[in-house]
């Protein structure tokens, strides 16, 4: 891992733009690129070759309920007919550090879905999302 000015980064080091906006009561981020692989074989019992398919790129927001009924006003009452574009920035110029920024492109969320629970002291929604492609800052 790499380590900026002694430190590693910080969940407060991390600042989500959604759909051009500030998400100040974003709560996690989770996003992933897979590329399907398979082993070609041939003569003998040993694989000859890794071959390689699609790339797909998926993940999931967790946010504050408040931030849920304001993506849900952007689409009529709901977040799956959405379609944003995501930035997530890691670090803080101010301290020194070095800024890293990754782009989420095409996102749209596959499941809308609320849960409370006795003693919970706010709501927290978690939306799993897929998208097009997701740009990754090399350091």
């Amino acid at each position: 891992m790499a380590i900026i000015n002694g430190r590693q980064y910080e969940f407060a080091d991390l600042t989500l733009y959604l759909g051009g906006r500030d998400v100040t009561g974003f709560r996690g981020i989770k996003y992933t690129s897979a590329q399907e692989k398979e082993t070609l074989y041939g003569k003998g019992n040993r694989a000859l070759s890794i071959q390689k398919g699609n790339i797909a790129h998926s993940g999931e927001i967790t946010l504050a309920q408040s931030e849920l009924e304001t993506l849900k006003a952007l689409d009529g009452g709901t977040v799956l007919g959405l379609s944003l574009n995501a930035i997530v920035c890691y670090g803080n110029p101010a301290n020194g550090d070095v800024m890293i920024t990754d782009k989420i492109k095409g996102l749209q969320f596959t499941e809308e879905a609320k849960e409370f629970k006795q003693g919970d002291k706010f709501m927290e929604v978690t939306l799993p999302f897929i998208c097009l492609d997701i740009e990754y800052q090399a350091v």
